[in-house]
């Protein structure tokens, strides 16, 4: 019976992806390490308990990732539309009774954490459009305006509602991750064409009537960061420098004076990568990027051997987050693209980001557990 039982254990084991939980281990270290240098400058006061936070939230999306692991994704796709609902409803609670910080109106504060509705909505929205896409027959020339209404408008909701709240970097984040997803499944080159030309004109309109004064100024100081360098260009210019000055092997590690002296703002979020550059320098920055390109090829192979088209979806649709949010991210920080509150995936301190990110590796490694049962 024990020999029965070690063979089911080693069976197990040999079902999981280790190449997916050795990168995903590795991104969390370095976050961890770039986190606590952030969090324990000589002047830091009362954030250091964010690395311990950031632990704690590490272990629960651990666990998190192997219930998710363990979890058949089929059944994921029974319940995502109960999902997205609840989600939704997260989302207008937070429109009128949500709590209100930096400006904008996005979390329900929960005592012990701050929960931000906007982030699990990716999620939720991946689930239902890999659900709804896999119904789809996408052969031939691709889905027409028919078959891409329903995924269009599960993907829209939440887009305006966040919109709504403001919160027009998580929006697009949403638009991104759902848009990838309809390209993946196959739709008419004619409709990606018009799509093109329709967000073209589409610019200037929401210029003049839908961007908020502040989110104007966001873009107009990623064009002239020097326009206004101790105001609104102040970020993007602490940044680059931090970026900049770490060289090729970096200034090593808490000898940042970017991040070491407060220089550089939301150090522990949304510009973690700017720490990594300024201690690590370029050998490390370039590290990091590289393990998430090995994340990458590894969840693509996981979705061209996922065992349905559901399970290949969802796989897409998690790897579609985690590079848009990759790539937004790193390209705000060293000036390529405009400031927006999006963090590093894995890297970056939050709960809900931490929560979400960690199910969605869950659901990859449940598809790829799973592909030995045919």
């Amino acid at each position: 019976m024990l020999t029965s039982l070690h063979v089911e254990e080693r069976t197990l084991f040999k079902k999981l992806d280790i190449n997916l939980i050795i990168v995903i281990l590795a991104l969390n270290v370095i976050g961890l390490i770039n986190l606590y240098s952030a969090t324990h400058g000589p002047t830091t006061v009362d954030v250091a308990s964010l690395f311990i936070s950031q632990i704690m939230w590490l272990v629960v999306g651990w666990t998190v990732f192997l219930v998710m692991t363990l979890l058949d994704y089929s059944v994921v796709s029974r319940i995502a539309i109960i999902i997205y609902v609840l989600n939704l409803g997260a989302i207008l609670y937070v429109t009128f009774f949500g709590k209100v910080a930096l400006g904008a109106q996005r979390w329900i504060d929960l005592g012990f954490f701050r929960y931000q509705p906007s982030e699990t909505m990716k999620l939720a929205m991946i689930m239902l459009m890999a659900k709804i896409l896999s119904t789809r027959n996408s052969l031939g020339a691709g889905m027409g305006l028919k078959e891409m209404a329903v995924p269009l408008i599960a993907l829209g909701i939440p887009f305006a509602l966040v919109v709504e709240q403001p919160d027009l970097g998580t929006a697009m984040m949403l638009a991104a991750i759902g848009g990838s997803m309809l390209i993946f499944a196959k739709i008419k080159k004619s409709i990606i064409a018009a799509l093109v030309v329709m967000g073209i004109i589409a610019l200037p309109v929401a210029w003049k009537f839908v961007l908020h004064d502040y989110q104007k100024n966001r873009v107009l100081t990623f064009l002239s960061p020097a326009s206004d360098p101790r105001g609104t260009g102040y970020n993007s210019i602490q940044s680059k420098i931090a970026v900049g000055s770490g060289r090729f092997f970096g200034k090593g590690f808490m000898k940042g004076t970017q991040s070491q002296l407060e220089f550089l703002p939301e150090r522990h979020t949304d510009f973690i990568y700017s720490v990594l550059s300024e201690e690590h320098g370029f050998v490390g920055s370039l590290a990091v990027i590289g393990l998430f390109c090995f994340l990458f090829m590894t969840g693509i192979r996981i979705a061209t051997n996922a065992r349905d088209k559901f399970g290949a979806l969802l796989t897409v649709g998690v790897l579609c987050y985690i590079f848009w949010h990759m790539f937004v991210n790193i390209g705000m920080v060293i000036g390529l693209l405009p400031i927006v509150g999006v963090p590093l995936p894995l890297l970056s301190y939050g709960g809900s980001s931490m929560l979400t990110t960690m199910a969605g590796m869950g659901i990859i490694s449940s598809v790829a557990y799973r592909r030995y049962l045919f």
